[in-house]
C-alpha cells in the first residue's frame, strides 16, 4: 500500500512539473505588421488585420515554449486599397491560392533575451527564421493574466517567391527586397 501511495504522489507531483499553460492571441490588443522599402528613399508600412495564434508554455518565463501563428493574407493592409490588391496577387502573396502565412516555432530564452525559431511558410514556400522578442512579462488584469512580447527581424521576399520588381529611371527597386516584421503581441491565458 505504502508504493502505491508513493507511486501516486510521485505521478501527481510530475503532472504539475510538467502542466501546459495555453497563451491566445488578445487580437484588439496585438498588431502584425511589415515594413518594406519603397523607392529606395522611404518605407511603406502594412499589416495584417485578421490573425490568430497561440503559445503553449511548460515554463512560468515562456522559455521553449511552443509557437503557432496564422495571418490571413487578403487581410493585408497598407492603407491604399490598389496596393493592397496587388499584393494580394499572383505577383506577391496570391491570396487565392495561399490564403495564410503560417509560422510554426519555439521561444527561446539565451540569457536575458529571447529568441523565436522556427519555420515560416509564405506562399509555396517554407524556411527557418530567427526573429528577436522583447518579453514584457505578465500581468493579471481584467479577470485574467496577461503576457507581452515585441517581435522583430528580417526576411527576403524573394525567398518566399514573392518576386515582382521593377527599377526606377535612377536603377534602384521600386520595391525593396529586405521586408521588416514587427509584431506586437498580447496574450490571455486560457482559463
Amino acid at each position: 500500500m505504502k508504493k502505491v501511495s508513493t507511486l501516486l504522489v510521485a505521478v501527481a507531483f510530475a503532472g504539475t512539473a510538467f502542466a501546459q499553460t495555453t497563451w491566445n492571441i488578445d487580437k484588439p490588443h496585438s498588431k502584425v505588421g511589415f515594413s518594406v522599402a519603397h523607392l529606395v528613399v522611404s518605407e511603406v508600412d502594412g499589416n495584417f488585420k485578421e490573425f490568430d495564434g497561440k503559445v503553449v508554455s511548460k515554463a512560468a518565463d515562456f522559455n521553449g515554449a511552443d509557437v503557432e501563428f496564422t495571418a490571413k493574407v487578403a487581410s493585408v493592409n497598407t492603407e491604399d486599397e490598389k496596393r493592397d490588391g496587388h499584393l494580394a496577387s499572383d505577383d506577391f502573396f496570391n491570396a487565392e491560392k495561399y490564403p495564410e502565412i503560417k509560422f510554426k516555432g519555439n521561444l527561446v530564452k539565451q540569457g536575458t533575451k529571447y529568441v523565436l525559431k522556427g519555420n515560416l511558410t509564405i506562399r509555396d514556400v517554407t524556411k527557418p527564421v530567427t526573429l528577436d522578442v522583447v518579453y514584457g512579462g505578465t500581468a493579471k488584469a481584467f479577470g485574467g493574466e496577461k503576457a507581452g512580447f515585441k517581435i522583430n527581424g528580417k526576411i527576403n521576399r524573394q525567398d518566399y517567391n514573392l518576386k515582382w520588381s521593377k527599377t526606377t529611371e535612377a536603377g534602384g527597386l521600386v520595391v525593396g527586397d529586405d521586408v521588416e516584421i514587427t509584431a506586437k503581441i498580447e496574450l490571455n491565458k486560457a482559463a
